[in-house]
């Protein structure tokens, strides 16, 4: 067992190790986001719903950097909003209210991730959204639902809308307002979401090419999304293949995540 491994199994006193171990994940999350330059000052937001009957979920303490984050800082909410561990901050409310509508809905959106980047942005703000332009894009594209925007999330009636919208897509658009992925696991939220903000650079640095770019055969996107469609192959790729290294990669620059 590696230390990083060991470092897992110290769970804290009243906490279940599933809980623990979900915590670290979502730590992990919020800390490869800030390593990736995707993150918002204290604005945006991952949420990761604790293993067991209860419908509570993590999320981050509002007023803390994402590089800041850790596993026993995270807060746990229930669906109504109230706090059930103890924090000295509060939850940012735009971020319960979407977070909250989908795992109130989504029985499989076991991580709920949303970002605000330049590139996701700018796509979310064109008529076109995301176009299958290449391959990267076309991992997403068969997957992807649109949110027209309403405004800061404050008002929880919103929440029906943002449900019936995304369905049972796992990538969204929110629309002038930016990028959202579910996952299984927050690591194949995270895999969804680093395909989609790539597909969303690719098509902005596309763009300023000029306006057209080179066709690709409608077959070959057919093939693709036959190819990618299997969630659980995805599922298992996330988690097995891609997840770890990540991890690898943040013990080696701050573990400090994982307290």
């Amino acid at each position: 067992m590696s230390p990083a491994e060991a470092r897992v199994k110290q769970v804290p006193s009243g906490m279940t190790e599933a809980e623990w171990s979900q915590r670290i994940n979502l730590a992990a999350c919020y800390r490869l986001v800030a390593l990736y330059g995707w993150d918002d000052l204290v604005d945006t937001h991952i949420s990761a719903r604790v293993p067991g009957p209860d419908h509570h979920f993590l999320i981050n303490p509002y007023g803390l950097l994402f590089e800041e984050i850790t596993a026993s800082s995270l807060v746990k909410v229930d669906l109504d909003g109230n706090q059930l561990s103890k924090s000295d901050y509060s939850i940012n409310p735009a971020g319960f209210t979407i977070h909250s509508a989908i795992h109130e809905v989504r029985e499989d959106a076991i991580c709920v991730l949303h970002l605000h980047t330049v590139d996701g942005t700018a796509v979310s703000s064109s008529t076109e959204g995301l176009l299958p332009l290449n391959q990267t894009a076309q991992l997403v594209t068969h997957d992807l639902a649109y949110h027209d925007y309403e405004g800061i999330a404050l008002d929880h009636d919103e929440r029906p809308r943002l449900q019936r919208d995304l369905g049972t897509r796992n990538h969204m658009i929110l629309r002038n307002h930016g990028t959202l992925t579910v996952g299984r696991s927050v690591a194949s939220a995270f895999e969804r979401m680093y395909h989609l903000e790539r597909a969303c650079s690719m098509q902005v640095r596309t763009r300023m090419l000029g306006p057209s770019a080179y066709p690709v055969d409608p077959s070959a996107i057919d093939k693709n999304t036959e190819l990618v469609s299997n969630l659980d192959r995805a599922e298992l790729r996330a988690t097995k293949l891609v997840w770890p290294p990540l991890l690898r990669k943040l013990d080696r620059i701050d573990p400090s995540y994982r307290t």
